[in-house]
Parts: structure tokens; sequence; C-alpha cells
């Protein structure tokens, strides 16, 4: 019985021993963990991300005389290199309600602005600014005292796409015989052309991933013309070249598409 005792009382101890032993190669095991991926982060982290954007824009150049301020929802994927090179592809829509400049239906208005629908009434027509971006561009993440690590600091890119941008006319009730489908392409105004990006701002990654942002100036040339065959309100297809501008603030938040622990490598 005594050895019995004996034998239980040992085997609590080298359990409890044991025990203590695991808990402290667990916290080594954490904090090297954590040493590690700090590192990891501290240094170059190439790879994918993923970005929803908003951009409040003001117009220039010949767009200032047909819209004011529009917003610019945008999704882009990048990718960054193991020297913070940049490269980036971006869908921007664009979308507004500020109007300037002759009334797209004033060909069919009354003296005092309405169009008149089938029953002889005031019909309920509503315009609005649509169109979009597409661009591909490169540039670098510079560092600076404000960067917290590498992965972060001013970025500086331009490149090359494509703008759109039309009248939406919106017929409440579709009521009015004068404003159907076919129509209407000759008072949207669709116009497009090649255009030209730059970007100056700040970009930054958090070290745990999880808040991910940027922020800075976005800067529009586009040189556009005429898509319809023919204009309402001129009589005749409008064959002017055009160069629209468009310049404003655009925050976004960015999705990192790689691994916390994608640059082990470079460690070990």
């Amino acid at each position: 019985m005594k050895l019995k005792t004996i034998a239980l009382f040992l085997f609590a101890m080298s359990s409890l021993v044991a025990a203590g032993q695991a808990v402290r190669q667990e916290k080594k095991m954490t904090k090297n963990n954590l040493h590690k991926n700090k590192l990891e982060f501290d240094s170059l982290v190439p790879g994918f991300t993923l970005a929803f954007s908003y951009g409040y824009q003001y117009p220039g150049g010949d767009l200032l005389w047909r819209f004011g301020p529009n917003s610019n929802a945008g999704a882009s994927l990048t990718y960054k290199n193991n020297n913070n090179v940049f490269f980036m592809a971006q869908w921007g829509f664009i979308f507004g309600k500020n109007l300037r400049g002759q009334n797209p239906l004033d060909s069919i208005s009354t003296s005092d602005g309405h169009v008149i629908d089938k029953e002889g009434k005031a019909a309920d027509v509503r315009i609005f600014e649509r169109g979009y971006t597409l661009s591909i561009s490169a540039g670098k993440i510079f560092n600076s005292f404000l960067s917290p690590n590498k992965n972060s600091g001013l970025l500086l890119t331009g490149g090359f796409g494509y703008l759109q941008h039309k009248f939406k006319i919106y017929d409440n009730g579709s009521r009015t015989p004068q404003l159907t489908k076919e129509y209407l392409k000759g008072y949207d105004r669709l116009t497009s052309g090649v255009a030209i990006t730059e970007f100056i701002g700040y970009w930054f990654m958090s070290k745990n991933q999880y808040v991910n942002f940027y922020g800075g100036f976005e800067f529009t040339q586009g040189f556009t013309k005429s898509r319809r065959s023919w204009d309402y309100n001129l009589m005749r297809a409008d064959t002017e070249s055009r160069i629209d501008l468009l310049s404003g603030l655009r925050i976004g938040w960015i999705i990192p598409l790689y691994k916390k622990n994608a640059t082990t490598k470079y460690y070990y």
C-alpha cells in the first residue's frame, strides 16, 4: 500500500512537470511565431490584393459644360512585387445627377421645360449622369518616415484606359413615345474614348493584415467623341473631338489575397 501511494505521488509529480514543460514550449513557439510574422511583414511582401473604393470627382475641359461633380464607385486588382513596384487594373462606375448646359431634351420640350406624354400630360422624365472608367496602371510605393512598415508608403501610379459617359434618361412609367429605346440614342449623347490616368496618395498595409486602406488624388484625361450617328438637338451628327477631364479624391479598402506566411521562404 505504501509503495502504491509513492508510485501515485511520483506519477502525479511527473505529470505536473511534463505539463509545465509543455506550457513553456507552447509559449516559446507562440512568441517565435509572432516574431516570425513580424519579421515577414517588416520586409517586402509581394502578392495580389483586391480593393473596393469610392471617389468624388470634379469635371473639367469639355465635360465641365455637360455635368457637375459626380461619384465613382470602383473595384481594382493589384499586384506588388518584391521591389514595391505596383500594377493595377481598375474599373469605376460613374454616377451623378448634377447636370449643366443645354437640356438634352430641349428639342421635344415645351417652353416651360416639360416633355408631353401620350396622354397630353407632363411626363415624369428624370435625367442622370452615367458612365464608367477602365484603366491599367503601374507605379511604386515609396517608403518614408510616415511608413509603419516596408509595405506602406507614398503611392504614385500612371496608366491608360477608357472613359465613357452619357445622359441616362428615365421615363417613369414609359408613357412617352418619343423616348422609346431607339429614340433615346439621339438624346443621350453617348461619348467615349481613350484616357490617361494618374494617382498620388498613400497605401497602408497593417502588420496583422486586418486594417488596410489607401487614399489620394486621382486624375483622368479622356480624349473622346460622340458615339451616336445623330443628335436631335443639333439635327446632325456630332463629330467634334473632346477633352474630358476628371479629378478628385479616392479612398479604398484593401483585401490581401496572399497568406500571412507567404514570405517564410525568405527567412529560412
